[in-house]
C-alpha cells in the first residue's frame, strides 16, 4: 500500500498508510490528522488546503481552474499549495510529502 507523509502545524511528521483512490483529505480524515475539508471534498471551499512538497508538486496533475478559484480564498498560499481533496492517492505518488499551512 502506498505510504504519503503529513507535516503537521508544529514540524512534526507523520507517516501515514495511503490506499489508492483516496484523496489526501479522506487520507487525512482516516488518520486524524487536523485538516477541516469543510465541503466534504465538494470543491466548495478551501479548508483543506495543503502545501505540496516542492519535490512532490510536479508529479501531481495541474489543478483545475475551479480548483484555482478556490485556492485564492485560502490564507497563506504558496506556489504549491493545492485543496486536499482534489489530490488522489496512485501507486505513482507513493512517498508523497504534504505540509499543513499555518493558520492565520
Amino acid at each position: 500500500m502506498p505510504k504519503m507523509t503529513f507535516v503537521e502545524r508544529d514540524g512534526s511528521r507523520r507517516d501515514v498508510d495511503a490506499p489508492n483512490g483516496l484523496s489526501v483529505l479522506e487520507i487525512a480524515h482516516k488518520h486524524d490528522i487536523d485538516l477541516e475539508g469543510a465541503c466534504e471534498g465538494s470543491l466548495a471551499c478551501a479548508t483543506c488546503h495543503v502545501i505540496v512538497d516542492p519535490e512532490w508538486a510536479a508529479k501531481l496533475e495541474d489543478a483545475t481552474d475551479d480548483e484555482e478559484d478556490m485556492l485564492d480564498l485560502a490564507f497563506g498560499l504558496e506556489e504549491t499549495s493545492r485543496l486536499g481533496c482534489q489530490i488522489v492517492m496512485t501507486d505513482a505518488l507513493d512517498g508523497l510529502v504534504i505540509h499543513l499551512p499555518k493558520q492565520g
